[in-house]
């Protein structure tokens, strides 16, 4: 049975968003974005501290999946995050999403949960989900979440990494 871990790039004061440019996440009129962009290159001990090879699976939350769909792909394999990225199977919750353009995604519409047991039930490893913050709120809320990896970026502009380990 696989596991599934989240992995959350927040500022100590709660505010969760990738690692992009300041135009990313400007929903609400945030305008404070890209703050994680220079702590990019410790994203893969984030994704999977055990190494690239222990995920075996990518779920995302629709908002999340369409901004990675519209980078990862174009990324040269030679960087391990896009390789790892491209070649795992991706899963994506949503109720809206009628075709996907990122190869090896599946679509998973209904209810989430269930899809997720089932994929966890299948195969080994670990699922990762990046960000998609509704997701893993209603993911927490189920009991289906094993770890969760968070990067808190600190006031004093340092980060904390913690892995907890949820029984």
């Amino acid at each position: 049975m696989r596991t599934l871990a989240l992995v959350e790039f927040l500022t100590v004061d709660g505010v969760m968003q990738g690692l992009g440019s300041p135009e990313e996440d400007t929903d609400g009129g945030f305008a404070h974005g890209g703050w994680g962009a220079p702590f990019a290159a410790a994203m893969a001990q984030v994704v999977d501290p055990g190494g690239l090879s222990g995920t075996t699976g990518y779920l995302f939350g629709r908002r999340t999946y369409q901004k990675m769909a519209a980078f990862w792909p174009f990324q040269g394999d030679e960087n391990p995050i896009a390789a790892s990225m491209n070649a795992t199977p991706k899963y994506v919750v949503s109720s809206t999403l009628t075709g996907v353009e990122w190869a090896g995604t599946t679509i998973l519409t209904g209810d989430a949960a269930e899809s997720v047991r089932g994929i966890k039930a299948r195969g080994e490893g670990s699922i990762t989900v990046l960000g998609s913050g509704v997701l893993s709120r209603a993911l927490l809320a189920q009991g289906l979440v094993d770890e969760l990896r968070l990067f808190v970026l600190t006031f004093a502009g340092g980060f904390l990494f913690m892995t907890v380990f949820l029984a």
